[in-house]
């Protein structure tokens, strides 16, 4: 895979990763593409937090499978950590791939989390992201 690295960058600018970005990891198995995870652990020059990581996080990777169990409560509690820009990315295998979640069951789980839904990307061969931030309606616009 010559052009992976290339991709592999890519991946994290699509993910609007940055350099110091304190990334949580959430739903890790064997399957989550590890090229990825490599590839954001290089952008912000630290391991990835795991889930038993107490630190104010700016992202959180959430690897999710149809069989994962309750998304809202899964959300609910990446919420906890997360700093008050910060963004949640529910990655989720594409269509056709084990463990595939109906787009429909993430904005389902969405609003009754308390999140809302921005934007949607294909981020690897076999994973697509969600991306989630806390509604910006708290604050009104001048």
């Amino acid at each position: 895979m010559a052009a992976g690295d290339a991709g592999n960058a890519d991946v994290a600018d699509k993910l609007g990763i940055e350099a110091g970005n304190v990334v949580q990891e959430l739903g890790w198995d064997e399957d989550v593409d590890d090229d990825l995870r490599a590839a954001v652990e290089e952008r912000i020059g630290s391991d990835l937090l795991d889930e038993e990581a107490d630190e104010v996080v700016d992202i959180v990777l959430l690897w999710w499978r149809e069989e994962d169990g309750d998304l809202v409560d899964t959300l609910m509690d990446a919420i906890g950590p997360l700093a008050d820009n910060g963004v949640i990315w529910v990655l989720t295998p594409k269509t056709g791939r084990p463990g595939h979640v109906e787009p429909s069951d993430i904005a389902e789980a969405v609003p009754t989390a308390g999140l809302a839904q921005t934007s949607s990307v294909s981020v690897g061969q076999d994973w697509s992201g969600t991306r989630l931030v806390a509604p910006k309606s708290a604050k009104p616009k001048r």
